[in-house]
């Protein structure tokens, strides 16, 4: 029995009436409001949030949960905002780049027991590889609720309108290449609509182009964190033909234009198959694909997503609760129908397929199931929201129509070689 609760049964034991809120904690029969920051407004995400939350609360029908969407271009600022000024919500998610940070800071609450003594969590169905960056020193301290690969969303009707090749016609051929995409897309735009837009980049989120460059083998720095590549051939090559695609070519869309490939605007977009979600049910004749081969090769990029109960707050074992509630099979299943899900009992076809009754079955093998096998996370590192302002400063030289490509990713090096040094 804690403190308090034999503070309590003391106190109904005596007569005594204590404080509602004493000591800062709630009794259970207190309502509870817990506050979970997401990066979604989409209103199919948030009403299955509000389904789970009202289950939850049929055995706690203290707790209510508030999901708070925040703008996705400066989430995590406004998140580590709150943080400081005392403000902390009770859970949130959390970005795979900033796994390190969250994770070894000790402002997350630890999983694995509470998990663990929850009845039918089967916390061993959840994949070690989905776990792995969200784990220290054996502790889980966030749940990875979405593993989403980054693929290739089509719009086939404004491509067949210009004249040119669709991706499974490209894959039927044995020829869906970046050179082909791209050229595919310079027709649409030169058509009058634009051409392949990679989704949630808005020339500020570069680390959203690793599903461009890691076509070309590059990265923005060495596997152990240590050494700045951004000024490297690989890199340089990848983000010379990202440039004329921009600046020479037109295939892709420029600084300042706000292209919406779900509002048939585009002819392709590059974005985790999470965001089928925002295709239109009425729409224009759409499709999944692979991202493109390039240069180096086939590859896959995953996106992936961890919620975490941040610790040392009031209703820290609630948030914790709910969290177990969240996540748990049932749960998962409902998520997996918009977030790719970390249980092995869920990556197959048959489950994704009827959770996400707009993918074809070969949609789901080919892209979901592949690129969660396959894909390699987006690089993330200690302190990198400092990292991510500074080469976002860096690169802003090389969205200009004269840029020298070189010149500028030699002097993102020079800027962060400082920061990776640490």
């Amino acid at each position: 029995m804690t403190r308090l609760s034999m503070l309590k049964a003391t106190a109904a034991t005596a007569g005594i009436l204590l404080p509602l809120a004493w000591g800062g904690v709630s009794w259970a029969q207190d309502a509870v409001n817990l506050r979970m920051t997401i990066w979604s407004a989409n209103e199919a995400h948030l009403a299955l949030f509000n389904e789970i939350a009202e289950g939850f609360k049929e055995t706690h029908p203290n707790v209510s949960v508030t999901f708070e969407p925040l703008p996705f271009d400066n989430y995590t600022t406004t998140l580590t905002t709150q943080i400081a000024g005392g403000n902390a919500p009770d859970l949130a998610w959390i970005f795979e780049t900033s796994a390190v940070d969250f994770v070894s800071s000790g402002a997350l609450a630890p999983l694995t027991e509470a998990f663990g003594a929850t009845e039918g969590y089967a916390l061993d169905d959840v994949t070690e590889s989905a776990t792995a960056l969200w784990t220290r020193d054996g502790q889980l301290y966030a749940y990875p609720f979405s593993t989403s690969p980054f693929a290739m969303f089509v719009n086939n009707d404004l491509i067949t309108e210009a004249g040119a090749q669709t991706p499974a016609e490209l894959i039927a051929a044995g020829e869906w290449t970046w050179d082909n995409a791209l050229a595919s897309a310079k027709a649409v735009a030169d058509a009058g609509k634009d051409g392949i837009v990679i989704r949630d980049f808005n020339f500020q989120n570069w680390q959203n182009l690793t599903a461009f460059w890691r076509g070309w083998g590059a990265d923005s720095w060495s596997a152990d964190g240590k050494t700045c590549t951004f000024a490297e051939q690989p890199m340089i090559d990848a983000l010379t033909a990202f440039h004329n695609a921009v600046f020479v070519d037109g295939s892709m869309p420029g600084p300042g234009e706000n292209v919406d490939f779900f509002a048939g605007d585009a002819a392709m977009t590059v974005t985790q198959i999470s965001r089928a979600s925002l295709l239109p049910e009425d729409g224009f004749d759409w499709d999944l694909v692979p991202l493109p081969e390039g240069p180096a090769g086939s590859y896959s990029v995953v996106g992936q997503a961890g919620v975490g109960a941040f610790a040392n707050r009031p209703n820290t074992d609630v948030a914790v609760e709910f969290l177990a509630y969240m996540t748990n099979p049932e749960n998962s299943e409902k998520l997996a129908s918009f977030f790719p899900p970390a249980r092995a009992g869920l990556l197959n076809t048959e489950t994704l397929s009827a959770t996400n009754p707009l993918l074809s079955p070969e949609q789901i093998e080919d892209v979901v199931v592949n690129g969660i096998a396959n894909g390699q996370v987006i690089a993330g590192r200690a302190n990198f929201a400092q990292i991510q302002q500074t080469v976002r400063a860096s690169l802003d030289a090389l969205w200009v129509a004269d840029a020298d490509v070189a010149s500028v990713l030699g002097n993102v090096c020079t800027s962060i070689n400082p920061l990776l040094a640490r």
